[in-house]
């Protein structure tokens, strides 16, 4: 049997179970929008975890992370990587127990900003609408990158035009995600999270085998300026974005510097968990946060197992494949380059559903909150108040519908490199929502004047940054979450401090989240 084939039997295998999942929750998913949107509130300490970290890592994890080792060396992959990991952990550390018990407290919120409006007890819903504009920007941006994943591994592994099979991927992942919502979404992406660590191990130990053993990956990686080293980056020599080859070796110039400024600019991503919408819902539905510290342990376990193996998949890629991709956007096929070459062809097709694991677990998520934002929060919370659970669920696979169309012409370019796509959706969440989420949660004297204060200038900060600032280059090539993150905190502050302080009735329930209150039912 030729090895496409056997490639795409896998693969069909494996989305035929995925679609069995939706299938099997579609009459529980539309009984209404709180089943739809957040699973009734009845998800266990292991779906929790791995679906947020599933929906968390999408493509990225298999595709973006490897290709920057690939590219230029460990330095932005791992520092990056520690910084995820350890804001994982301080993510389920300090904010899910809160946040669970504040979201049921504050109206039974379902939605993120819902909670936040229900929060600071609006009558004018403005919180609720900035919350749900900037939720639509960031994850129509999002779900473009997943729709980009699939593009790329399609046209890897069949030889065929990229816009078609990014189209195809999109059009399942919308199909998908109308037909079974919040849950057979976080069910599937356990299964996913399992597929993802299962691929990740198999292609890194076969991959550092096949190179020669650990030594002569390490070895390798140690011959190039920059490639092995923490303090250091590797300078590929390109022309046009090609990196020239010579002898049959890929060309590499001096190693370029690598200081403090660039290990806390990568760092910050783990910032960005304290306002990522899909994690943060996990912990809303749990079931209860008596069990979020077990959800903890194993999503903390996976992060970290997985980022450390997709780091050194780049690594062994390098060596083995030292000129096959010579592109910032190619080197990130990298994973699928090893799969298809290494593995036989049956089981290079299930690694490959490993990839489609990731963005389908992840753009469902990115769709589903999207349109949560759209239909339940402005439509229903603001438009059409007496709108009616059918009229929403309508409205909500309208949304979908034209979020997934505006993500597919963002995704159609053939050379967007999805790790930079990432990026920037990363960095708009962390600075919208991670300081509004934090002081939400811990600071007892924020008022509505500061939640808006620091969502507006979070997310401008997050464009003015990326567009104006660090194109300067030296002291200003920072990762725009972290100037961003840090202005939405001053502006919440002072903003706070300035203006009078929420009602008493506020700042009872603040109390009576924080255990510092007995509850009238006590």
């Amino acid at each position: 049997m030729d090895s496409t084939l056997q490639i795409l039997i896998a693969m069909v295998l494996y989305m035929s179970v995925v679609i069995a999942i939706g299938l099997w929750f579609t009459k529980r998913a539309n009984q209404n929008s709180k089943e739809y949107f957040l699973g009734g509130r009845k998800l266990g300490p292991w779906v929790t975890a791995m679906s947020a970290e599933a929906s968390d890592m999408s493509g990225w994890l298999l595709m973006g992370l490897p290709g920057v080792a690939y590219w230029c060396g460990v330095s932005d992959a791992v520092w990056t990587a520690i910084g995820l990991a350890v804001g994982t952990y301080l993510n389920w550390l300090i904010v899910s127990k809160r946040l669970r018990r504040y979201s049921e407290q504050a109206g039974e919120a379902i939605t993120l900003p819902e909670f936040f409006s229900n929060r600071f007890q609006e009558k004018r819903k403005l919180i609720m609408s900035i919350a749900a504009v900037f939720i639509l920007i960031f994850f129509t941006v999002y779900a473009s990158s997943c729709f980009v994943t699939c593009g790329k591994l399609f046209t890897t592994l069949f030889d065929m035009p990229y816009v078609p099979m990014m189209i195809l991927g999109a059009v399942f992942v919308l199909l998908y995600t109308i037909l079974g919502g919040f849950l057979a979404e976080s069910v599937s992406d356990f299964m996913q999270a399992i597929v993802m660590i299962v691929a990740l191990t198999v292609v890194v130990v076969v991959g550092t085998i096949s190179a020669g053993g650990l030594d002569a990956v390490v070895s390798n990686a140690r011959s190039i300026p920059g490639f092995f080293d923490f303090f250091g980056i590797a300078a590929p020599v390109t022309v046009d974005g090609v990196q020239q080859v010579a002898d049959g070796k890929p060309l590499f110039g001096a190693a370029g510097s690598y200081g403090a400024l660039s290990i806390a600019s990568c760092m910050a991503w783990g910032l960005g968990y304290f306002g990522m919408p899909q994690v943060l819902l996990r912990f809303m539905a749990i079931r209860s946060e008596g069990e979020l510290p077990r959800s903890r342990r194993i999503a903390s376990i996976w992060v970290v197992i997985s980022l450390a193996v997709a780091v050194f998949i780049g690594i062994a890629g390098r060596a083995l494949f030292p000129t096959a991709l010579t592109t910032s956007s190619a080197s990130e096929n990298i994973f699928i380059v090893m799969s298809s070459n290494l593995l036989p062809p049956i089981l290079a097709g299930f690694i490959m559903a490993g990839i489609l694991a990731a963005t389908i677990s992840s753009s469902d998520s990115y769709l589903l909150i999207a349109a949560s934002a759209l239909a339940k929060n402005i439509y229903q919370g603001i438009c059409y108040k007496k709108a009616s659970e059918k009229q929403v669920m309508r409205m909500t696979r309208i949304t979908l519908l034209v979020i997934s169309i505006v993500a597919m012409l963002i995704a159609a370019d053939e050379n967007s490199v999805i790790f930079t796509i990432v990026s920037f959706a990363w960095a708009g969440f962390g600075a919208v929502f991670g300081p509004l989420m934090l002081m939400s949660l811990f600071w007892k004297r924020i008022n509505r004047a500061g939640a808006i204060a620091g969502m507006l200038s979070g997310g401008i900060m997050v464009f003015v940054w990326k567009l104006l600032i660090r194109p300067l280059g030296g002291i200003w090539n920072i990762y725009e979450l972290l100037p961003a993150f840090i202005i939405s905190c001053l502006f919440i502050i002072v903003i706070s401090l300035i203006t009078p302080p929420p009602s008493a009735e506020i700042q009872n329930e603040f109390d009576l989240v924080a255990g510092k209150k007995k509850s009238a039912v006590q």
